[in-house]
């Protein structure tokens, strides 16, 4: 069986999880790659047959996406061609990870697609949702990537289709430590504005790691790096709490490890607003934006012993083998 896996490039959520999907599809037969989408800091092992800037969102510095960047970096009239030139009916079997290039081609071409990713989660009623409505953000869910099938995964099987996380095995293995630091990974605030915030939270050891710099440097009790894949799992397992977007992948690593979590969701981007309101329904604390009056509420988060622990199962092969199963 020829399958195409095709990969978001944006953020490292949907590349963390291709990790341990890859594998497990490549027991189904031959496996093309695509990714699309920029701001991946996490290399596949394989070889990316397809590579595109696909439809990426930028992040910005004030805690949302930086629109003008986004739409100055893509072109409409690449995204069509592409669409149009993918050779989408080459394959018996397509993979979706939110990736809108395979996805509209095969809308366009009339190729059943399945999707497997975090968003086909937030698609059913039956998933917690923020309080106020965002018809953008539903619309934007619903047509990025459109798909003929759905299955997602989420912090709880909220639905039939839903499963908990794919935690890495590069996180499952690694030894556990409290070295009493704080992992910080926040990419929509600039250094300047994550160091005024938390240098205000004294005696505590923050580890921020930043897509905004290209060095190391420290100001008090904040310290700034680049964002490497190894030395972020590194600070993150042996970190005492993990303050970080309302993304998927870290959040449910952090829970994964028992590690005490705040999360502070990117503004007007309705995935993050999802996830940050089931994370508020099992108790983790949530900050709507990092500023000055948050400071009182990370202090208090870090004098709290409160921790969430959750079994997520290694399933990652039953899952793939049920899709294919199902799919084929």
């Amino acid at each position: 069986m020829k399958i195409l896996y095709a990969i978001q490039g944006t953020g490292n959520g949907h590349m963390s999880r291709a990790m341990d999907v890859a594998p497990a599809l490549e027991k189904h037969g031959n496996v093309d790659y695509m990714v699309s989408g920029a701001q991946a800091d996490i290399t596949l092992p394989y070889e990316i047959k397809y590579k595109s800037k696909g439809l990426s969102f930028y992040f910005g510095k004030k805690g949302g996406i930086d629109y003008q960047k986004t739409f100055s970096k893509n072109s409409s009239k690449r995204l069509f061609k592409e669409i149009r030139e993918l050779p989408i009916e080459d394959y018996d079997l397509i993979i979706n990870d939110f990736e809108p290039i395979s996805a509209w081609s095969a809308k366009l071409k009339g190729k059943k697609i399945v999707a497997l990713s975090h968003q086909s989660a937030l698609l059913s009623d039956k998933c917690p949702k923020p309080k106020s409505t965002d018809l953008v953000g539903t619309t934007i869910l619903k047509n990025y990537a459109p798909a003929t099938t759905h299955y997602g995964f989420h912090f709880d099987s909220f639905d039939d289709n839903i499963y908990t996380p794919i935690v890495r095995r590069s996180i499952r293995e690694q030894h556990q430590l409290d070295n009493g630091h704080y992992t910080v990974y926040l990419p929509a605030y600039s250094n300047e504005k994550i160091i005024s915030v938390l240098s205000q939270v004294k005696g505590v050891d923050w580890k921020v790691f930043s897509k905004h710099t290209q060095s190391a440097h420290w100001h008090e009790n904040v310290s700034i790096e680049p964002v490497n894949n190894d030395r972020f799992i590194q600070s993150m397992t042996s970190a005492t709490g993990i303050l970080c977007g309302a993304g998927f992948e870290t959040p449910s690593e952090a829970l994964f490890l028992g590690k005490k979590l705040m999360v502070i969701p990117m503004k007007a981007q309705y995935e993050q607003q999802c996830n940050a309101a089931a994370l508020k329904e099992m108790g983790v604390p949530v900050v709507k934006k990092l500023k000055n009056k948050a400071v009182e509420k990370i202090k208090n988060w870090v004098e709290s012993d409160r921790k969430i622990q959750l079994d997520y199962p290694d399933e990652t092969q039953e899952i793939v083998d049920k899709i294919v199963a199902n799919e084929q």
